[in-house]
């Protein structure tokens, strides 16, 4: 079965104009940013990039950790993205997901280590991620907690 999504871009002007997205549940404004000469109004495709790989992994993951029977207190995600610029040409070269799973209160050491592998399993599984796989390097450095007892 295929899934079809779409996009609608309109451009107003040239390279340091604006234009507008609409993707479904994602309408914006994008531009070139700031950092790469442009006027960094709405997003970029750096940022949409970057958003697409994280928001792929984060839900990957969660679908992972529900399918293993473990249900984090808490699941976050801070992710960064790395873009070269070398003699005027911009390469997009990683990103690193830090996931941050809290485990509930007495979660065993067994469940620890299975939440740390599904966190670097999430990667792999995930489709932008294989989509960029050979172009992007993408690294996981979880961070696993077990909650404190509460009193």
């Amino acid at each position: 079965m295929k899934h079809p999504f779409h996009l609608k871009a309109v451009w107003n002007g040239g390279r340091n104009d604006e234009g507008h997205i609409d993707a479904g549940g994602l309408q914006t404004v994008i531009s070139i940013p700031q950092e790469m000469g442009g006027p960094g109004t709405g997003t970029n495709p750096d940022e949409m990039l970057l958003g697409a790989a994280a928001t792929c992994y984060l839900i990957t993951l969660a679908a992972m950790l529900e399918r293993a029977d473990i249900v984090p207190q808490e699941l976050t995600l801070a992710s960064e993205a790395i873009v070269d610029v070398t003699n005027n040409v911009f390469t997009y070269e990683k990103i690193v997901h830090t996931p941050r799973i809290v485990l509930q209160a007495g979660a065993s050491a067994v469940v620890l280590k299975m939440a740390e592998r599904l966190a670097h399993k999430a990667e792999e599984s995930c489709m932008i991620s294989r989509a960029v796989a050979g172009n992007v390097s993408i690294e996981t450095q979880p961070v696993i907690e077990v909650a404190e007892a509460q009193h």
